[in-house]
């Protein structure tokens, strides 16, 4: 199964802001918050600043481009959803045929692969975790076992823990952590269950991801 393994914290301070790829941790031992500290404020650098003399190179003083924008925000997003530069783009396409407008169709795309919908229902801390857990087919769609993170989930779809999965240890850590993460408004779970159901198919307005979607269409234009 491909996926980017690159140390997490330091595609963050690439952004240059937190992409919440290592969960809780995340909230509590963050590199970009340890670099308010004097003798570690290169944290908050690009990877290839360190504290001595690299800080002075011509290269890291440059104005970005237009181009780089463009390319930041695409690469910030393949990171906050973990996805590979091919199947990025086979989204980009799907979302081109789509109708309406191709920057929300593809952040809906990204938004409804079903590790990313076990992520915001609060069964995994993260979403390299919650791909981990549907890989080890840890959860049924409509009672149907289903192993593949970037399945597509439609309106009304419900999504449950397979019944000898549910006394795992992940799946208990699930049952606390669920009562205190926030649920986005286009799904709903039952805390007694451990039933998650997609109401609706989220708008861009109940995506609280932050990049600038319209920058990457332009990238993928030029």
């Amino acid at each position: 199964m491909a996926d980017n393994h690159d140390p997490r914290c330091r595609q963050c301070r690439r952004e240059g802001m937190k992409l919440f790829l290592k969960g809780d941790k995340c909230y509590t031992k963050c590199t970009l918050d340890r670099s308010k500290d004097q003798k570690t404020k290169w944290r908050d650098k690009p990877p290839g600043w360190g504290s001595g003399a690299g800080q002075q190179n011509p290269l890291f003083q440059k104005k970005m481009t237009e181009y780089g924008h463009q390319l930041r925000e695409k690469q910030k997003l393949r990171r906050i959803y973990r996805v590979l530069e091919k199947q990025f783009r086979n989204y980009l396409d799907l979302a081109l045929r789509q109708p309406g407008v191709t920057g929300e169709n593809l952040m809906r795309l990204l938004e409804l692969r079903l590790d990313n919908v076990i992520f915001r229902l609060g069964y995994a801390s993260s979403r390299a975790q919650a791909r981990q857990m549907v890989t080890h087919r840890h959860f049924t769609v409509n009672n149907q076992r289903v192993n593949i993170p970037s399945y597509i989930v439609k309106k009304d779809d419900r999504i449950g823990v397979y019944e000898t999965m549910s006394q795992s240890g992940v799946i208990k850590e699930a049952r606390e952590r669920i009562h205190k993460r926030s649920i986005p408004v286009w799904l709903q779970m039952n805390t007694q269950t451990l039933e998650g159901v997609v109401v609706e198919v989220p708008t861009r307005e109940m995506i609280d991801t932050n990049v600038r979607e319209q920058l990457i269409i332009e990238f993928y234009s030029r």
